[in-house]
C-alpha cells in the first residue's frame, strides 16, 4: 500500500481507534474548522484574541503536537510563563471539544496513531506483519511524530528504506527534522 503519513493514518485509525477511546466514525478537521474551535475555546476562557491570534495558538499547539507532546504534557512546568499557559488551556480545551465531537485535526492523525501502536501492542504487531518493508520518500521533511510512527512500524522487521536529500528540506516550520536523514539525531 502507498499513501501519505496521514492518508495511511487514517486507514490505521478507521480500523482500531475505538481501542483508545474514539469512535472509528471520526471526522477530520480542516484548518477552518480548526480556527472555529480554538476561537471558540478563546472566547469560553475569556482570553482576549488580540494577545492569542487564533492562527498563531494553532500554530503552537500544531508544533506540539508534532513533538507528540499532548495537552496535558504541554502545560507541565510552564507556570512561571503566562503566555504558553494560557495557551496550554487552550490546547486542553481543543482537545476536549475535539474529542466531544469525534473529530480529529490533521496532526491528531499521526499523534494518535503514534498512541494507538504504542498502547496496543498487538494492533502495531498486526501493521508491522503486513508493511514488513517500509519505503519513505522525502524522508528531508519527515518531523519527530513522523519519525517515532517509523521507528514503531519498522522496528521488527528492520527493513525501512528512506530516500531524500537535507539540502531540499522544506518543511523546517513543519517541525521537519533533515538531521533524521543524517542519523544526528
Amino acid at each position: 500500500a502507498a499513501g501519505t503519513f496521514h492518508s495511511m493514518c487514517v486507514r490505521f485509525l478507521r480500523r482500531d481507534i475505538d481501542k483508545i477511546g474514539y469512535e472509528k466514525s471520526f471526522t477530520i478537521y480542516d484548518t477552518a474548522d480548526q480556527q472555529t474551535v480554538i476561537k471558540e475555546c478563546i472566547k469560553e476562557l475569556n482570553v482576549d484574541d488580540k494577545n492569542y491570534p487564533p492562527k498563531k495558538v494553532m500554530s503552537i499547539i500544531s508544533n506540539a503536537k508534532d513533538k507528540l507532546i499532548g495537552a496535558n504534557e504541554y502545560s507541565d512546568g510552564l507556570q512561571s510563563d503566562y503566555y504558553l499557559k494560557t495557551v496550554g488551556d487552550i490546547y486542553k480545551l481543543y482537545q476536549r471539544k475535539l474529542k466531544s465531537n469525534n473529530a480529529l485535526d490533521f496532526d491528531d492523525l499521526i499523534c494518535l496513531t503514534v498512541r494507538l501502536f504504542e498502547e496496543n501492542p498487538d494492533v502495531l504487531d498486526y501493521y508491522q506483519n503486513r508493511y514488513k518493508y517500509i519505503l519513505v520518500d522525502e524522508y528531508q521533511d519527515t518531523n519527530h511524530a513522523q519519525y517515532r510512527l517509523i521507528s514503531l512500524l519498522a522496528r521488527k522487521h528492520k527493513n525501512l528504506c528512506v530516500v531524500g536529500d537535507d539540502d531540499q528540506s522544506i518543511y523546517k516550520f513543519r517541525q521537519a527534522m533533515p538531521e533524521l536523514f543524517l542519523d544526528k539525531y
